[in-house]
């Protein structure tokens, strides 16, 4: 295809038997096999300049990242040695993308910048351009510099179209999709996403692209919490890599994906056994930029069972492997007891996390365990930026869980009844995506709410149906969270608190101080205090926030 970036296709001339095999097995997409035949002729005689790239290509696919930049390397100083500019633009750009993909920023902008030099004879409407504005676009993704990614890939998705390339037109969009939906425009950013996954899907762009693509969109889906574009293109991307047992890079991580989307319908045995595949395959034959992810999704089902010590080991290893261990970590602490550690594991998270898409995941967390310190202001805050970005963000996941965070507020500052209504469109939303485990949450903050509104039958039933679906995933924590971790000791406390008392305990728990009890129940000061002091004692604790956040636990609220 001339100047663009796709892989050569034609056969060359060549006596080595081994060398049509090899090509055989490219073009059958048997990478492994491919690489191993190409790399076994080029020890006998040096592979010709269009070989080379497909033992880069195959080499790349089957995990070999130096035997592929060395590949590319060499058919670089070929292209150059002919003074074929196409060519020579072409390995420059490859090389960019692998390691810009895989970090190495310096090394990339390296190649960035002969591939600067190596276009500027080519015409403003050419391939090389197009891919040169890719690469500086992508680099200034990986900066941080979101208005010069934007300009940067926006003209080369223009190019790319000029020049009918789809490997660029797809890369670009893809990119700049992404790119648009950090800065805030969602709608406009999946519809890219849309208009380049149609070519991927149709199977116009080569094996790099695809693999890239698939990754790229559904990350997006992963950080919009979009699941069911996420789960559409998971199950196709994974039809793509089971027709290459060989495929390394991307198989590994579309099995991340695919553990992401059974957790979330509530197949968790499935869902390990897809994160301990996806592990190996990215730790074997190298280490993979997505292991991280794959050893932290081992974490989030560990910690979702109650394997608590298992999950920290877990998490540990894949802040190791550059993967932030949050939110799971601080829900981690929170499970285990370790509040101080909650609330500053979630704090620092949410410190670091400027985009958008970063924040609503932490925020929600954030809501759980400022509920659980008894930090009501703190959950009101994190709630309402949750609601603002669910609102930017489009989503029906995260819709419904911006609506379970405000039920969970609402009922918290003791307003039962009006913290049914999103509850309800909580549990509707999380229904009609399938999400089991969040579905059976809500059902508990909707027993709650109807127990203080004194529909003991209506408690009843939503507790035994959140309880029997808790079960039946294997959520033991949650099991247990339902019966507080000292049954007896609350049930004591239930019994002795008088209803004055609970009138006090409710006010303080909504972070009314005594003063302003005293004023909401027409009591002077010094008798609320007296009340706190008695709800101290009764309860054994020893400030406001833990009397509150036992008393949410025990339903005494």
């Amino acid at each position: 295809m001339g100047g663009d970036v796709s892989m050569p296709t034609p056969f060359h001339d060549g006596g080595d038997e081994r060398l049509e095999r090899g090509r055989r097995c490219y073009e059958h997409h048997a990478w492994r096999e491919a690489r191993d035949l190409l790399t076994a002729c080029d020890a006998t005689t040096p592979l010709d300049v269009a070989d080379l790239e497909r033992l880069a290509v195959a080499s790349f696919l089957s995990g070999e990242d130096e035997t592929s930049d060395d590949a590319w390397r060499r058919a670089h100083q070929r292209y150059l040695a002919s003074k074929d500019r196409s060519g020579t633009a072409r390995c420059a750009f490859w090389l960019g993308f692998r390691l810009l993909n895989a970090g190495d920023l310096p090394s990339a902008d390296g190649w960035i910048a002969r591939l600067e030099r190596l276009v500027r004879e080519a015409p403003d409407i050419s391939t090389e351009y197009a891919s040169l504005f890719y690469l500086t676009g992508l680099l200034a993704v990986f900066t941080a510099d979101l208005p010069r990614a934007e300009n940067d890939l926006g003209r080369s998705v223009r190019i790319a179209d000029a020049c009918g390339d789809p490997d660029l037109s797809a890369l670009a969009r893809l990119a700049l999709g992404r790119v648009l939906i950090f800065r805030g425009d969602v709608s406009r950013g999946v519809r890219l996403l849309d208009e380049a996954m149609v070519a991927v899907v149709a199977g116009e762009t080569s094996p790099v692209v695809v693999g890239d693509s698939f990754c790229t969109a559904i990350d997006a889906c992963h950080d919009v919490l979009d699941v069911r574009r996420g789960q559409a293109w998971t199950a196709a991307f994974g039809r793509w890599c089971d027709t290459q047992p060989d495929l390394v890079p991307y198989a590994g991580l579309c099995l991340v994906h695919r553990a992401e989307f059974l957790q979330l319908k509530g197949a968790w045995v499935e869902a390990m056994a897809q994160a301990g595949l996806a592990r190996k395959r990215l730790s074997s034959p190298a280490v993979q930029p997505s292991l991280g992810a794959a050893i932290y999704q081992q974490g989030e089902l560990l910690r979702l069972r109650g394997r608590f010590d298992d999950a920290e080991r877990h998490y540990r290893e894949a802040s190791n492997h550059g993967r932030d261990p949050q939110p799971g970590l601080a829900l981690l602490r929170l499970a285990q007891g370790r509040h101080d550690a909650a609330v500053h594991g979630i704090d620092r998270a949410l410190a670091e996390a400027d985009a958008l898409v970063s924040r609503p995941q932490l925020l929600a967390a954030c809501v759980e365990i400022m509920l659980a310190v008894g930090d009501v202001p703190a959950a009101r805050a994190a709630c309402a930026e949750l609601v603002e970005a669910a609102r930017a963000l489009g989503s029906p996941m995260l819709a419904a869980v911006s609506d379970r965070a405000t039920g969970a507020v609402v009922l918290a500052d003791g307003d039962a009844r009006a913290a049914l209504a999103p509850l309800r469109r909580a549990s509707s939303g999380f229904r009609a995506l399938e999400a089991a485990y969040d579905l059976a949450r809500t059902g508990v903050l909707i027993a709650r709410a109807r127990r203080v509104l004194g529909d003991e039958e209506g408690a009843r039933f939503e507790l035994e149906a959140a309880r029997a679906a808790l079960e039946g995933l294997g959520a033991r924590a949650d099991v247990k969270a339902l019966d507080g971790p000292d049954r007896g000791r609350e049930a004591a406390a239930d019994r002795l608190l008088t209803g004055r008392e609970l009138q006090v305990l409710r006010l303080v728990a909504r972070g009314l101080t005594n003063r302003s009890v005293g004023v909401e129940l027409g009591l002077s000061e010094r008798t609320v205090d007296r009340h706190v002091s008695n709800i101290f004692a009764k309860l054994g604790v020893s400030s406001r926030a833990a009397a509150t956040a036992l008393a949410y636990e025990s339903d005494l609220l």
